[in-house]
C-alpha cells in the first residue's frame, strides 16, 4: 500500500514527521508544488518524497490534510477514486476565527465525501492539536488514542493498522454520526488527549 499527504501545514508536515520516524515511506504535495517542499524532504530523508498533488492522489490511501475552506480546490478534478482510501484529518472550521461552518446538518465526513466521489472516507488525526499528533505517542506509561470513524469497515482496518504502526492506539468510534464526537469545536471527544493502558 502506497501512502501520500495532501497539505504540508501543520497536521500534513506533522503526519509526514510520524510516517518518516517510523520508516513507512510516503509521498507529500500541497497547492505550491514539489519544489516548495525541498526543506521538508530534505528534514524528513530519503522515505518521504514530494509530488504533485496530482501524483498524491493516485496513492491507494490518501491523507488530506488542509484547510477546510481549501479542501474544495484541493479535491478538484482527482478522481475517479475507484474505492481508494481518503483520510479526512480536518475540522469544519473557519481559520483563524475557529468557528464552526455550517454544514445544513451533514457530518463534515459526509461533505468530504461528496467532493472524492468513489473514495472510501475515514476521519482521523484531527481531534488532537499539532504539537500533541507530534509528540510521542507513549504517555504516561500507555499509548496516545487515536479515534476514527467511517463507514467502511476495510478502509478503517487499515488506517487503524497505520495509526497503531505509528505507535498511538486506534480507537474505532464506528460511522459518519459517530465521527461527530471527535469534530472541533463542539464534538465532546475533540482535543481530548486521552492514553489507552494495554
Amino acid at each position: 500500500m502506497n501512502i501520500a499527504i495532501i497539505g504540508s501545514g501543520a497536521i500534513g508536515s506533522t503526519i509526514a514527521r510520524k510516517l518518516a520516524r517510523n520508516g513507512i515511506p510516503a509521498v507529500i504535495a500541497n497547492s505550491r508544488g514539489p519544489q516548495s517542499l525541498q526543506a521538508l524532504t530534505d528534514e524528513l530523508g530519503p522515505n518521504i518524497k514530494a509530488v504533485s498533488v496530482k501524483e498524491a492522489a493516485e496513492a491507494d490511501l490518501v491523507i488530506i490534510a488542509v484547510n477546510w475552506d481549501r479542501i474544495p480546490v484541493a479535491l478538484k478534478d482527482l478522481g475517479p477514486w475507484n474505492g481508494r482510501i481518503l483520510v479526512d484529518t480536518n475540522n469544519a472550521v473557519e481559520v483563524p476565527s475557529f468557528k464552526a461552518v455550517n454544514l445544513g446538518g451533514r457530518a463534515s465526513s459526509e461533505a468530504v465525501a461528496e467532493l472524492a466521489p468513489g473514495a472510501r472516507v475515514v476521519k482521523a488525526f484531527n481531534h488532537l492539536p499539532a504539537a500533541v499528533l507530534d509528540a510521542d505517542p507513549q504517555a504516561n506509561g500507555g499509548r496516545r488514542v487515536l479515534f476514527l470513524s467511517g463507514q467502511d469497515a476495510d478502509a478503517k482496518k487499515t488506517v487503524s493498522d497505520l495509526i497503531a504502526r505509528l505507535g498511538f492506539a486506534p480507537i474505532d468510534l464506528g460511522g459518519v454520526n459517530e465521527g461527530r464526537a471527535v469534530q472541533f469545536p463542539e464534538g465532546p471527544l475533540a482535543i481530548q488527549d486521552l492514553v489507552k493502558f494495554n
